[in-house]
């Protein structure tokens, strides 16, 4: 009985300190990617700093819950399928945007790394896998939006990737609505 306890503990435990690290990772690509959007005038990389602080909530309340059960994972997981994005518009800095989109992908990257063992545990860590997923992909958004407002000199690429980048996170969010609920019906008709 020790041994099964101590192997729960360990899990959760590796779970944790992924987590943490990735949740810094974000805090500190939200801060970067906020204000180089602000200064670049780019409707993507604000939504997509927005999306970074997003996932730093959606990793700090998956940290909450990791050691909490399968019910508070579930509510976690369904909870974290309610982002909230905002879009602005200007004429953008494409050379800002592809610095910071390039930077914002390796962070992204990095957290797949760090997650890639841990993403299929539980309901709560494949959440937490595919807002990763979503970020990879807006980011490389971001660095389209970039190469189109380069090549046109206009704010269209960027405005248009920043409302593709919402709609892949909303999708993205039905699906992890889905999952969280799917788990929580079993616990709903005991």
């Amino acid at each position: 009985m020790k041994d099964c306890c101590q192997i729960t503990e360990d899990y959760t435990d590796r779970q944790r300190r992924v987590l943490s690290i990735v949740l810094l990772i974000n805090v500190a690509m939200f801060v970067v990617e906020f204000g180089a959007g602000l200064i670049a005038h780019s409707t993507s990389l604000l939504a997509d700093s927005f999306d970074m602080i997003g996932d730093a909530i959606v990793y700090g309340f998956s940290l909450y819950v990791v050691a909490r059960g399968s019910v508070w994972q579930a509510r976690g997981a369904l909870l974290k399928g309610l982002p909230t994005k905002i879009v602005t518009g200007a004429v953008p800095v494409a050379e800002t945007m592809g610095a910071i989109g390039a930077l914002a992908l390796a962070a992204n990257v990095a957290c797949l790394a760090l997650l890639w063992p841990r993403r299929a545990d539980d309901v709560n860590m494949r959440s937490v896998w595919a807002c990763s997923l979503n970020d990879v992909a807006g980011n490389i958004g971001v660095l389209a939006a970039g190469a189109g407002v380069a090549f046109t000199r206009q704010a269209w690429p960027d405005i248009i990737v920043g409302l593709v980048i919402a709609g892949l996170f909303a999708g993205s969010a039905v699906r992890v609505i889905r999952d969280a609920r799917r788990h929580l019906r079993p616990v709903a008709a005991r």
